[in-house]
């Protein structure tokens, strides 16, 4: 039975020298299709590679800036009022009529189209993606400008030279920028950083309104986020907080050379245990 210490605060690597069958993720049943060419007995930079890949594949509709209305207020429906959408950062309810727009006759018009991603920042490319596209009332999306987010509590709002989301908002924003890195390779230092959109993919879980936004999505694009569809892929990719994991795992207990159980996995504390009644070489 052996305890190994995770020493100074930094991760430790085990090296198990035999042949192991660890458990991985399995898409559910509607996702595997989608999903059939990733390795999710992968982790790290093969996993990032193969969602990368395969999300750049199934974008097979480039759908422009200025088509974004003909798709848009369906993804961001109010899932409890149809005719309405809802407003990042003020979850606010408006007739989906409102957006603002020199081609629209509707008489009222409060909301336009927030790049959650700056456009300022992205290609050209980029910009027409409904997957970083989200409506915003006019004058909340004026004060975010293009303002890098920032750590905050509570209400959306100015931070320093910073923007913070809001609480029901800061899980969205972190699947839609890791996103970006993932399909476009967009750099988090431009808007952010790593470790804090990987906290709150972690503290904000996924919402039933992002996960119709995703359906809406893919069948307009053909592409989904894969940190919608599991944030737990983010885990798996980059670290940090353990977030929440949507889908089932595989598992085989029949090891080709021994038994063994190693935990707690991932590690929350100090010690990771390993416990065989095998002679094992443990590497760290």
């Amino acid at each position: 039975f052996f305890k190994v210490l995770k020493q100074c605060g930094q991760a430790v690597t085990i090296f198990l020298i035999s042949t192991l069958s660890f458990a991985q993720l399995t898409p559910p049943a509607e996702l595997q299709s989608y999903y059939n060419n990733v390795d999710f007995s992968v982790t790290g930079t093969n996993l990032f590679d193969d969602l990368a890949i395969e999300t750049i594949a199934k974008h097979t509709n480039f759908i422009s800036y200025s088509d974004r209305h003909d798709y848009l207020y369906d993804a961001d429906e109010d899932l409890s009022n149809p005719s309405n959408v809802i407003l990042i950062y003020s979850g606010e309810s408006r007739n989906e009529n409102e957006y603002l727009s020199g081609s629209n006759t509707y008489p009222t018009q409060t909301f336009n189209t927030e790049h959650v991603y700056p456009q300022s920042l992205i290609s050209n490319t980029a910009i027409g993606d409904l997957h970083h596209l989200r409506v915003c009332d006019i004058s909340i999306n004026t004060d975010r400008a293009n303002d890098p987010f920032a750590s905050g509590s509570g209400s959306y709002g100015d931070v320093g030279s910073g923007w913070y989301p809001g609480n029901d908002w800061k899980g969205d924003v972190a699947r839609m920028i890791l996103y970006m890195n993932l399909r476009y390779n967009e750099p988090f230092s431009d808007i952010g950083s790593l470790s804090l959109f990987l906290q709150w993919n972690a503290e904000d879980q996924v919402s039933d309104f992002e996960i119709n936004r995703n359906e809406v999505i893919s069948g307009a694009q053909g592409n989904r986020n894969p940190f919608i569809d599991n944030p737990y892929l983010a885990t798996l990719i980059w670290g940090g907080n353990s977030a929440e994991n949507r889908w089932s795992t595989l598992s085989n207990s029949e090891f080709s050379s021994f038994d063994y159980k190693m935990f707690p996995n991932p590690v929350s504390g100090n010690y990771l245990n390993i416990k065989t009644n095998q002679v094992l070489k443990v590497e760290v």
